[in-house]
């Protein structure tokens, strides 16, 4: 099903295009037609790639590293807590 072009109208651009490039011509503009095709597609695909590696990257490393970044805000919390208890013992 291409855009509900039937095999009679297929043919019949065919036929026409036919009639105004000729026989020779064909062949080039198929070649032309498939390579900007191809382009098209890989663009398609690495825009989507792109798309989607932003979107990991949004959604699950922001999480990842503010959960590291606890973490260690803590940790270095209860290092300075056990420092300050330690110091309080000695003096007493």
């Amino acid at each position: 099903m291409l855009l509900f072009i039937s095999g009679a109208e297929i043919v019949f651009v065919f036929f026409i295009v036919l009639l105004v490039f000729g026989a020779d011509k064909i062949p080039s503009i198929a070649r032309t037609l498939a390579k900007g095709m191809t382009q098209v597609r890989q663009a398609t695909n690495d825009i989507k790639s792109e798309i989607q590696k932003t979107v990991d990257v949004d959604v699950e490393n922001p999480t990842k590293s503010l959960s590291k970044e606890f973490k260690k805000e803590v940790d270095e919390v209860k290092k300075d807590f056990t420092d300050l208890e330690d110091s309080i013992r000695r003096d007493l």
